[in-house]
Formats: structure tokens, sequence, C-alpha cells
């Protein structure tokens, strides 16, 4: 299938040949028909998978079918969970949209007010947002969502995640004139995004983007046993001296570990970036623009800063602390493998990660293959995870204790 074949405006297909798109992903080809026919949609996507465009085209074609004869507040609604991924989305839908004289605009947190405020008060056509700032434009009365005809939620299992769920269902109740809601998620699994896509679709065409055989098999997953943290920070360091490691993101559980490993791959003469939960977004935005730009190759990063990230040319992640879900693991290492391109996700296991390795490879239907590092081999065999404890009133394990009561 080709973008010809969705019967899409001219304009909008050579936006998408400027920009080297010439077929649709997956996601693409199930997502577009159905949201042109002005569906509701329930989509499960994957990182990486190309759902931007899949949302943004039909909402596109929408407002060149159906243009509006006077200015006013937006028609598209595009929530998001991070300022990154709303900088993305919006970056992306200004250069599908050019030379189409669309009023695209973004709201979220950490930047000032003034300028935010000045927009709202022009024509919007396309409004991108966070959902906490976008909130305190409604209460204060510089935001009316009474025109919002087309509602997308992005990442509705991470909107769910940082506690974002009543301010969406707020949003979504005041476009009190919207014609079609398409949530999209990475899992559909939980029954909180259920929950919440009961509330706000109605009888919702339900897709599920698996990723192709082709393209799953892009990212290459291995594991390396490490014995302790020194062993595992050894393997990091000569993990990334390898000549065709070449653009990295390396995760960590927390800021303090990740303020930790930045100072000591510095000491090692490893340059990297930073991206902690706690940065200040023009801190944030710096970070990433180094990684971006290749001015560093390394970007460290815990989950909740890595929320958005979407960098081409990522060869690979390393998991150097394990997540603490099978799914978070999945959203990570689908920042390596994108756009047609091969990636690597390498994991540096301690013992008390075994299980949720087993976690992952139930998760993922695969197992990890497990990997040395060239003189750094573990001395330690790998560790078993632990056994389902035995219920002692079962009948089959006894101690001598209960053997003595029960003769008598």
């Amino acid at each position: 299938m080709l973008f010809e074949d969705l019967q899409l405006d001219p304009r909008l297909l050579e936006s998408l040949k400027a920009m080297g798109h010439n077929k649709p992903t997956t996601i693409q080809q199930q997502t577009i028909p159905v949201a042109m026919e002005q569906k509701d949609i329930l989509a499960r996507a994957p990182t990486g998978t190309g759902k931007t465009a899949s949302f943004l085209l039909p909402a596109m074609q929408h407002l060149l079918d159906f243009p509006r004869r006077f200015g006013g507040q937006a028609r598209i609604l595009i929530l998001t969970p991070t300022r990154e991924l709303a900088s993305q989305i919006h970056r992306y839908a200004c250069h599908l949209g050019t030379g189409l004289n669309f009023d695209t605009c973004i709201i979220t947190g950490g930047v000032p007010y003034a300028a935010q405020e000045e927009a709202l008060k022009g024509n919007v056509d396309i409004l991108v947002a966070t959902p906490g700032r976008l909130m305190e434009y409604l209460d204060k009365g510089l935001f009316n969502a009474e025109e919002v005809e087309v509602l997308v939620i992005d990442e509705a299992d991470r909107m769910l995640d940082m506690g974002f769920s009543a301010a969406v269902e707020t949003l979504a109740i005041e476009s009190v004139g919207r014609k079609q809601t398409m949530l999209f998620s990475a899992t559909l699994e939980g029954s909180d995004v259920g929950r919440f896509s009961h509330q706000l679709l109605t009888d919702p065409t339900k897709l599920e983007a698996e990723a192709p055989r082709s393209e799953k098999a892009k990212i290459h997953q291995w594991v390396h046993i490490a014995d302790n943290k020194e062993h595992k920070f050894a393997m990091l360091c000569a993990i990334l001296k390898q000549e065709e490691v070449q653009r990295t993101i390396v995760f960590a559980k927390t800021r303090e570990a990740v303020a930790s490993l930045n100072g000591l791959l510095q000491k090692h003469g490893i340059t990297c970036s930073f991206m902690r939960g706690d940065m200040e977004q023009k801190a944030r935005f710096q970070a990433l623009g180094r990684f971006t730009k290749g001015e560093v190759n390394v970007l460290l990063a815990t989950d909740v800063a890595a929320r958005g990230i979407d960098v081409d040319d990522i060869t690979h992640v390393i998991n150097f602390d394990m997540p603490r879900s099978a799914d978070t693991y999945v959203h990570r290492i689908g920042r390596t493998g994108r756009a047609g391109a091969k990636g690597t996700a390498i994991s540096l296991v301690e013992a008390h990660d075994v299980r949720i390795v087993g976690k992952i490879e139930r998760y993922i239907n695969q197992p990890l293959k497990r990997r040395f590092v060239k003189d750094l081999r573990p001395k330690n065999k790998e560790a078993k995870p632990p056994g389902k404890k035995k219920n002692p009133d079962s009948g089959k394990t006894f101690s001598k204790k209960n053997k003595k009561k029960k003769k008598k």
C-alpha cells in the first residue's frame, strides 16, 4: 500500500513526499481509513510505529474537507503526557502542514505563560498540549474546548501513570462538539486503560498494531550477566567504547543513579548528557539537543525523564538498571530500531534482576540471549529466579514437628 491509496489530499501527499515518507506503516494503514470515516479509535501502537502521522493525516484531511469560515479556538486537540513528546508532535505537524495555512499551537508546562496566552487569543486549528498546563488555561477562561471536533489522546498508558486521568476526562467532557476521539496506547492490557477508554470513546474500532516480523527483528536483544555493580559498570564502559556503539541511551532507575553514572563515565573519558525528572525544561531541552546534534553520543536517563524522546539513528539502548515492568522494557528498547534501521538493546543483569528478566521474556514471547563482554566474563553463574513457596497445609510438605502432631 502507498499513501496515494488512502484518498489523502494531494497537498498532504506532497508534504509526505518532501519528508521522505512514501509507504504507510502498519498502524497508519490500519488507522487512517477508519479515522477518515470519523469513527472513534482505540489503538495499541508501540513506540516507533509511526502513530503520529496516523492521527495527524486524517485530522488534517478533516480540516481541509471542512474549512472553517471564521477564526476560533482549537478544532483538533492532541493531548500528550510529556513536554518533549508534545514538542515532537508539534514540530511534525508544522512540517506536514507546510503550505496549508493551518494555525498550529503548542501548550506545555515549563515555559513562560505570556506567549502561550497570546497564541490562544488568535485562531488555532491544531493544538498540541500537555493536560496540566492546558487545564490551567481552561480554569482561567483562556481556553475553551467547545470547538474541538477531533480529540487525540496519545500514550494513554503513560498519561495514566503520570496521574493525568482526571484532567484528560475533564478536557474530554468540555469538548462538547467533538465528533471523533482517538486513543493510542503502547499497551491495552491494563484495566485502567480499559476503563479510561470506556469513558471517553463511543463504540470504538479496536486496532492492534502488531509490528510485523521484519520490524520485530530489527532490534537485537541480549543480556550480560553481572556479578555486582562494579562489574556491571566495567561492562558498560567497555560496551560504550565499542566502535559500532554510535548513539546510545543508557537507562538507570533513579535520578541519583543517573547523576552518579554521569560523574563516573566522565572520569573514564566518556562524555554524555543526562536527563532527570527534576530538571527544568530549558536544561532538559539542552541535554536532548546536545544528544540530537551529535555533540555527545551517550544520553543517560530515567524512565520518567525519557518519556517522549524521539531521536532518529539511536543504535543502542542499554539497561544499566533493569526496569520495574515488562512493558517499560518494551518502551525503552523502542527508542532504537526506528525508521527502517536496525537497533540493539542490551541489558546488564545482576542476581536480583532475574525475576524481571523472566517476566520480560514471557511478555515479548522470546528468550533474551546471554552473551559475554570480552575479558569481563562473570565469575558467578546466573542466579535462578525464586520458586513458588509450597503451602505447608497442602499435605505435600511437612516439618518433623508437624508429623509428630499428626501422629498424636
